[in-house]
């Protein structure tokens, strides 16, 4: 049985690989792709996002662009770590698959209520608009979810602020109907994805592929690395989005702790912060989790295995 999954993105480099990842793993089913307002514009996600569906080959799943901006939020980006494109470094191929004429909630909606209870899984990799959006405006979507896996937050790190991360800071009222709604939740944060490193072991690893999408990926570490670098002292870059992929593929690829998870909404220093209360074993009825501990052997595994059987594509054609 594969995993059907909807991917829910702001492309973004990790968010990228995380594309690549769903497609390339055989146990994913890849139901749909949805763009939100994230690390750059929607117009602009949604065109890499399109351009990554060239590189990897992709066809015959819908793409969909979604919620232009935060539910009450100006909006936020992030060109210091993602640059203007949202994408930069390799060269994007000018994409073929035509966009969805559907609102990306609506493709949301109807992709889980045409499919069986408990058989899809949303993996949101930014900002979590689109699925307030779509909880609020079809709530019996919330009892179909298999789970929601979420790369987000974290329950003892900051990036955005010093205790808030991107993905909830940028639309903390949207994170709030998410992990309030009573469907199985995981939270993929920061406290996990700052130990998906791409190491210089990683690189190698990818280099050996060969092929252009795993160069593309050469490129998109490349580039990533040096912002990271600059923008926030890392080494080298942890690649956050795959890691909720790759939790959904095996959920042995890291290790999660039930505990309750509330956002905070009104605090002057805190806004967005993912608070988890560790204070008392969880009660019976918790719908939360956290992500702890990578196994950054296998997840790098996992992703390379993807780029190997995705194979060539020569996307320039």
């Amino acid at each position: 049985m594969t995993k059907k999954i909807i991917l829910d993105c702001d492309p973004g480099h990790d968010d990228a690989i995380a594309i690549l990842l769903a497609h390339g793993n055989p146990e994913i089913e890849l139901l749909a792709v949805t763009t939100v307002v994230g690390n750059q514009t929607l117009e602009k996600v949604t065109r890499n996002a399109l351009g990554m569906a060239k590189v990897a080959n992709i066809v015959g799943v819908p793409f969909a662009a979604g919620c232009v901006r935060p539910l009450v939020r100006d909006i936020e980006i992030a060109p210091d770590v993602h640059g203007e494109s949202g994408l930069d470094g390799p060269e994007l191929p000018e994409p073929t698959l035509e966009l969805d004429s559907r609102h990306a909630v609506d493709l949301i909606i109807e992709t889980i209520m045409s499919h069986p209870p408990k058989t899809v899984t949303i993996v949101p990799t930014g900002g979590l608009t689109n699925i307030a959006m779509a909880a609020r405006k079809e709530p019996k979507i919330v009892e179909r979810v298999k789970e929601v896996v979420l790369m987000g937050g974290g329950y003892h790190v900051g990036n955005w602020s010093a205790v808030a991360e991107f993905n909830i800071k940028i639309d903390p009222e949207a994170a709030h109907i998410v992990f309030n709604e009573k469907w199985p939740l995981t939270m993929v944060g920061l406290d996990l994805t700052h130990q998906a490193l791409a190491t210089p072991e990683v690189v190698e690893k990818i280099t050996k592929v060969g092929t252009k999408p795993a160069k593309f990926v050469l490129e998109l570490l490349e580039c990533f690395g040096k912002m990271y670098k600059k923008a926030q002292g890392f080494d080298y870059p942890p690649v956050h989005d795959p890691c909720a992929v790759a939790y959904v593929i095996d959920p042995k690829v890291m290790t999660t702790q039930k505990v309750p998870v509330d956002i905070e909404l009104t605090g002057t220093l805190t806004l967005g912060m993912t608070v988890a209360d560790f204070r008392n074993p969880p009660e019976p009825d918790c719908h939360t989790q956290v992500a702890v501990k990578l196994d950054h052997t296998y997840f790098w595994d996992l992703i390379v295995d993807a780029l190997e059987r995705i194979g060539e594509v020569d996307y320039d054609k």
